[in-house]
C-alpha cells in the first residue's frame, strides 16, 4: 500500500468541538477501513498544523476519497502528501538512472 502524510488544520467548527477530537479520529480510522485504507498513526501537534496523520491506502484515488470524506465533515482542512519509504525511493532512483 502507498503511504500518505496528511496535515490537518481545524476549522472554526472543528476547534469549537475540540473535546470530540479523539472520537473523530476513531471515526476517521473506521471510515478509512471501509475504503480499504488504514490509519497508521495520528498526532496532535503544536505549530502550523493541528494534527498529522499517517495513512496507508491502495492508491491515490482512495487516499483522495478519504480526504474528501474527512474534509466534508467540516471539522478540518487537509493537505495530503504522497510519501515514499526507502525501498520505494530505491526503485525510483533505479528508474531515474535509466
Amino acid at each position: 500500500m502507498a503511504t500518505y502524510i496528511t496535515l490537518l488544520n481545524w476549522t472554526e467548527q472543528g476547534v469549537r468541538a475540540y473535546k470530540d477530537t479523539t472520537k473523530r479520529s476513531q471515526d476517521f480510522a473506521a471510515a478509512l477501513s471501509k475504503l480499504g485504507a488504514r490509519l497508521v498513526d495520528i498526532y496532535w501537534t503544536v505549530g502550523p498544523y493541528d494534527l498529522v496523520c499517517v495513512v496507508e491506502a491502495p492508491d491515490d484515488e482512495t487516499a483522495t476519497a478519504a480526504s474528501l470524506q474527512l474534509s466534508g465533515a467540516g471539522n478540518v482542512r487537509t493537505t495530503t502528501l504522497r510519501a515514499f519509504g526507502g525501498e520505494e525511493m530505491g526503485r525510483i532512483l533505479a528508474k531515474a538512472a535509466g
